[in-house]
């Protein structure tokens, strides 16, 4: 059972995820409170939290994979920070359930409770997809995929089997919207600068790059005319794009799409679609049909004022768009996670002190994409910006967006010595097994 709270204590605020929105409300939390006004907890399995719009340019090694993340204690250093998963919440109980690193189950207790699990990847239920299949929501799962594929060149390049070697090098996306798209143009671009430079017994014409996507368009995010433009110029890279496309079965790395398409491949990268925690459905709060918790324009959830929530796991009402679709809720991006998070932490201090919270209402601004080196899409401002212009726009804003100036200056000069000397492409993949020559070496 969580321990009850002693009247003379500060009031006990949990905050759950460290992404985005607990990150900044957290952080604005800790800056705003006064002493001994309240303590502040931060739950996360992950020790960090991962700015997921550069995680394509660190797995093609544009970026450092440390910098883009954010530790938390390092951040939030007026706050607890738990190293923990959460399993249950039963609010009637004012009792969160979390799984701590070390394996063993703990009981929280809270006054307010700030859900901001986040989202995980939407699994459907094809055959051979758990399997093979690699996500791509983590910077481990960036540094895994990355080195995944250069030690996919290694072993094409020095096999005497064609068909083998054909299915090292055809690489597969599954998901056309941001993360997909900017995945694969990131990783393509990699690919070809190491066949380039590192392989002369591998072609760029050899490379197979395959994208899978069952709506009949990209980049949902913008406009058609950028989607149809995107499509263009991964088709120019000689990207394979599949469109109202839908993937049948992955059994083994042999690929079945439902036009009849079939062919066999090691690297299968899963990024269709995310949907809300299902630690929030399996709660006690109220949820919509796609599992996200009910919540006021206030972040507020419906009918429990001392639970606030944002981010990808709540259905917060997108007043923009209340004329036009009075059901309209806020689209799960970091857009509005960072903007939700900073006035979520000004409506709890509000509250906490007898006022009133504040609606929360911003006018989408756009979307920005990159794909790949000095090439990108954007859609903001009423304004359809292409290719180099683009490229340019998509760093600046999530430069901008990344937390923290350590971070924001590290990112800066992995991009200025990335433009004075080549990208660094090796393999690394011992990483993905690293006792194995150890026990190679004990069997000797």
């Amino acid at each position: 059972m969580a321990a009850a709270k002693s009247k003379s204590e500060p009031t006990r605020i949990l905050v759950l995820g460290g992404g985005y929105v607990g990150l900044y409300t957290a952080y604005g939390l800790q800056k705003m409170l006064r002493a001994n006004e309240a303590s502040v907890t931060v739950v996360d399995p992950q020790p960090h939290m991962t700015y997921a719009p550069f995680l394509p340019e660190a797995a093609a090694g544009a970026i450092e994979p440390r910098h883009v993340v954010v530790p938390l204690r390092r951040v939030l250093k007026r706050c607890h920070v738990l190293t923990a998963r959460v399993t249950k919440i039963e609010n009637e109980k004012k009792s969160v359930t979390v799984e701590a690193a070390d394996g063993h189950i703990e009981q929280l207790g809270y006054d307010i409770l700030v859900v901001a699990l986040g989202a995980v990847a939407r699994i459907l239920p094809i055959p051979g997809l758990v399997e093979e299949g690699i996500a791509f929501k983590t910077i481990g799962e960036a540094i895994y995929l990355r080195n995944h594929i250069m030690t996919k060149l290694d072993e094409a390049a020095s096999t005497l089997d064609p068909e083998l070697r054909k299915r090292l090098l055809t690489f597969t996306v599954v998901g056309g919207g941001f993360a997909g798209i900017e995945a694969l143009a990131e990783l393509e671009d990699m690919t070809r600068f190491a066949v380039e430079n590192y392989y002369p017994n591998i072609k760029v014409s050899d490379i197979r790059w395959v994208l899978v996507e069952a709506a009949g368009r990209i980049l949902p995010e913008v406009r058609e005319t950028l989607g149809v433009y995107t499509v263009e110029q991964l088709e120019k890279r000689g990207i394979e794009v599949y469109l109202s496309t839908a993937a049948k079965s992955f059994e083994n790395g042999h690929v079945v799409l439902s036009d009849g398409t079939e062919f066999d491949t090691d690297t299968i990268i899963w990024t269709a679609g995310v949907k809300a925690n299902p630690v929030v459905a399996q709660s006690d709060l109220p949820v919509d049909k796609r599992g996200r918790l009910e919540a006021t324009a206030a972040m507020q959830v419906v009918g429990h004022p001392d639970v606030w929530t944002a981010g990808d796991n709540a259905a917060i009402p997108d007043l923009s768009r209340t004329e036009e679709d009075p059901t309209a809720t806020c689209p799960p991006n970091a857009q509005h996670a960072v903007r939700q998070a900073r006035l979520l932490a000004k409506n709890i201090i509000k509250v906490l002190r007898g006022g009133k919270p504040k609606d929360y209402f911003h006018k989408n601004l756009g979307a920005v994409a990159s794909l790949g080196l000095h090439k990108g899409v954007a859609d903001a401002l009423n304004l359809k910006i292409k290719g180099f212009p683009a490229w340019l726009f998509h760093r600046a804003y999530h430069l901008k967006a990344m937390p923290t100036w350590n971070r924001r200056i590290r990112i800066l000069f992995d991009w200025i010595l990335g433009g004075l000397f080549r990208r660094e492409v090796i393999s690394l993949g011992q990483i993905n097994n690293p006792k194995d020559e150890f026990a190679r070496v004990s069997k000797s």
